[in-house]
């Protein structure tokens, strides 16, 4: 008997998934036999479908416990509560990128978080049944409230001993100081950044607020930090100014000594919007950009340099170990409040960073409630619910029927942003595209 499968035509074959997140290409004499079930133990491709639980015959009651065993596999995030809790620790920040997602200021006019707000946070991650949580400190630049930082850490560390604790920092750099990092190495704090390719376009990108450029200093700093022993990431911002270079963003990584990069594409929010025709691009330009990218990154990786890219490692997990990645976008449902939440500066609580993000806009519509509220009020709260509701791969009419659904995943709050609705108005919206091109570059190479 037949599984369900979804499909796609694919070169001179069909891709065809299921829900279990298993794949397989066929040629089109073999996908017309399994469409009717008449593929036969005979065909070279009997046994491998079977295996990848595309057809069965016989003990059913085997194939339904090992379906079962894999569909829990994939979804194993559903099976504990909120696990990163993002601190917006200030909003303040001394750079000015073009594509800033959050809003912008000086110190007098951006708001900072206290102990005793930090306090009324670590009351929540407490009540999370999640017995790992990750505390994640962002701005503006949250080292311009380091001590903040060094509070809600020291706290974590006594208050949440009933948990695993991780803790990581998302910065620009520049504030960074010896006494900071012998703090951060103490108390394995991992650091990300933010590296947008070569001198040249990086400053374009990430120009400082008083207009000088951030690269040399960027540079400096991260030789630091791994002199210090520290672990370090990097994310990429791919804008306009950015497609054409692949290898020269590849090399840049390379010549800092970096050993992962994300290539993330521009998020309509904040800066980015008010400035999309200037910097922004279409899916498309986007994906063979990113195609781009992969293939040098692998000659590089060839010649003896290990480089990872982080979307297509999560793919990758997804697509050939069945893994359940719990990188919040790309999971259905996706992890809005269940998986992630913010907690801004000024006592609110939100959905996750997209949320706050958008609220730094001036729309709340992903506000969960304030600091004064519980865990579980949090929850509870329809707002949750909604997000929740709307980001079901499997019940998403333009979704369910995708290919690729058992890889992806959708943003209420980027529909929202795009379509005043958390469910997007216009199937194959910009958003869907670009994971797609993505996904349509893996498999390629998975092909080859």
């Amino acid at each position: 008997m037949l599984n369900y499968f979804n499909f796609k035509p694919f070169r001179d074959k069909f891709l065809i998934t299921n829900d279990l997140g298993c794949y397989a290409f066929i040629s089109p004499e073999e996908f017309s036999l399994l469409s009717k079930g008449q593929l036969t133990r005979e065909s070279g491709q009997y046994d491998l479908l079977a295996g990848k639980m595309f057809l069965y015959d016989g003990d059913e009651e085997f194939f339904l416990r090992r379906a079962q065993e894999m569909a829990r596999l994939s979804k194993t995030y559903l099976f504990s509560g909120t696990s990163l809790f993002i601190f917006v620790v200030t909003g303040w920040c001394n750079a000015n990128c073009v594509y800033c997602q959050a809003r912008n200021g000086d110190a007098a006019s951006c708001g900072r978080m206290t102990p005793e707000m930090a306090e009324k946070a670590l009351d929540i991650v407490s009540a999370s049944p999640s017995s790992s949580v990750n505390i994640e400190f962002q701005g503006g630049e949250p080292l311009g409230n380091f001590e903040v930082i060094q509070y809600i850490v020291t706290r974590a560390e006594q208050r949440l001993c009933h948990k695993e604790v991780m803790f990581s920092l998302v910065s620009n750099l520049s504030l960074l100081t010896d006494s900071m990092l012998a703090f951060i190495k103490e108390h394995h704090i991992s650091l990300s950044t933010s590296l947008d390719g070569s001198k040249d376009l990086h400053d374009r990108n990430r120009p400082m607020r008083s207009g000088a450029g951030s690269f040399d200093l960027l540079a400096q700093n991260i030789s630091k930090v791994r002199d210090f022993g520290i672990e370090l990431g990097a994310i990429e911002t791919t804008t306009r100014m950015t497609l054409g270079k692949a290898r020269e963003l590849i090399d840049s990584y390379v010549d800092m000594g970096l050993s992962s990069l994300f290539i993330r594409p521009l998020t309509p929010l904040g800066a980015a919007s008010s400035q999309w025709q200037e910097i922004g691009y279409s899916p498309e330009q986007f994906t063979a950009f990113y195609r781009e990218c992969l293939c040098y990154l692998l000659e590089v990786n060839r010649a003896g340099y290990f480089l990872s890219e982080g979307h297509a490692k999560i793919f990758l997990c997804k697509i050939l170990e069945g893994e359940a990645v719990n990188y919040m976008e790309l999971r259905s449902p996706c992890g809005a409040s269940v998986g992630q939440m913010a907690f801004y500066h000024d006592g609110n609580v939100y959905t996750c960073d997209e949320g706050r993000m958008l609220a730094e806009m001036g729309d709340t519509a992903f506000r969960l409630g304030t600091l004064d509220n519980s865990y579980d009020e949090l929850i509870d709260s329809p707002v949750c619910k909604t997000a929740c509701a709307a980001s079901v791969l499997e019940s998403l009419p333009e979704c369910c029927g995708c290919v690729y659904q058992p890889y992806c995943g959708v943003c209420p709050v980027i529909n929202y942003a795009l379509d005043k609705d958390v469910f997007s108005k216009s199937p194959n919206n910009s958003r869907c595209r670009l994971y797609r091109g993505m996904l349509d570059v893996i498999f390629d190479l998975l092909y080859e």
